[in-house]
């Protein structure tokens, strides 16, 4: 944890102690203002007793003394029970509590939800995690925080116990959005590599062995993450010093995307996503199509 627990003061409470939620909590066994946990089943609850955590019953009685409250739960559907239900938390959290829902849910249920807190003082944030249940046990989550400058620095510190990064990404629904670009890039790639693997199977290679050297190579450039660095997507100027960085990778991926093409077609594979990153990868670099790119468009 990267900052200081003496800023700290009540008790952390966390509802949803599941293969996420419960590794998470167990971080905040050693918050300063102790842990409060609550969850319908019952088995999931006695460990965190069994360390000295204080077991609510329903999320009402939990925000009778917590005052930063973690939500881990399954939808949104569960999310709006907890908060808003019969016995929610909303039914007894004091003016200044500040309510974190970690699973990711629709945006505008983020904002909804932000509203009915507001009417009674509470603050919302949404907070939704990547790093899945290996960061979780790790302390190494990413934590994308939508919600007022106030609310951030409230959770802040509390998230440090489990998140290795927490980045405030605006106001309430901010964090979700961005959870949902960053996810959208996560299962494209992955439809990608099943195209990947399909040509590699095609041609007779070990595709387990395929594996091992994407992620040996991507460890060490950076995969996808590598090109996220400009804080626009506009096209790049070419006095900028991105231009013959992006020119470069853009030459260089173009020739290995039309060279997979042609090995696609020789052995029948079809590869959709492969040729929409030749048409599109200069584009989306912001230096245009290069010249194999209009070639292969000309001579397909």
């Amino acid at each position: 944890m990267s900052g200081s627990a003496n800023h700290i003061t009540g008790a952390a409470g966390f509802i949803g102690l599941g293969n996420i939620g419960a590794p998470m909590a167990e971080r905040l066994l050693r918050h300063p203002g102790g842990l409060i946990v609550c969850d319908t089943r019952p088995e999931a609850v006695q460990p965190f007793i069994d360390q000295g955590a204080t077991p609510a019953a329903t999320p009402a009685e939990l925000a009778e003394k917590a005052t930063v409250i973690s939500v881990v739960v399954l939808n949104d559907a569960q999310v709006r029970t907890v908060l808003t239900g019969q016995q929610g938390i909303l039914s007894t959290a004091r003016p200044g509590t500040v309510v974190a829902v970690h699973s990711t849910i629709s945006d505008r249920s983020a904002a909804e939800l932000a509203a009915v807190c507001a009417e009674r003082e509470v603050e919302f944030v949404d907070a939704p995690i990547s790093g899945g249940a290996a960061g979780a046990k790790q302390g190494s989550l990413a934590v994308m925080v939508g919600g007022s400058d106030t609310a951030f620095e409230k959770v802040r510190e509390t998230f440090e116990y489990w998140a290795e990064l927490v980045v405030h990404a605006g106001e309430a629904g901010a964090g979700t959005r961005m959870k949902l670009a960053r996810n959208l890039l996560h299962f494209v790639s992955f439809t990608a590599t099943a195209e990947a693997s399909r040509l590699a199977e095609s041609a007779g290679l070990n595709i387990v062995d395929l594996g091992k050297v994407v992620r040996h190579s991507d460890a060490i450039t950076g995969g996808a993450g590598a090109i996220m660095l400009r804080e626009t997507t506009a096209p790049v100027a070419e006095d900028e010093f991105w231009h013959p960085i992006f020119s470069h990778t853009r030459d260089l991926g173009e020739k290995d995307l039309a060279l997979a093409l042609r090995l696609g077609e020789h052995l029948g594979v079809e590869l959709p996503f492969a040729r929409m990153a030749l048409a599109g990868l200069g584009i989306g670099l912001g230096v245009g199509p290069g010249e194999i790119s209009e070639e292969f468009e000309e001579h397909p």
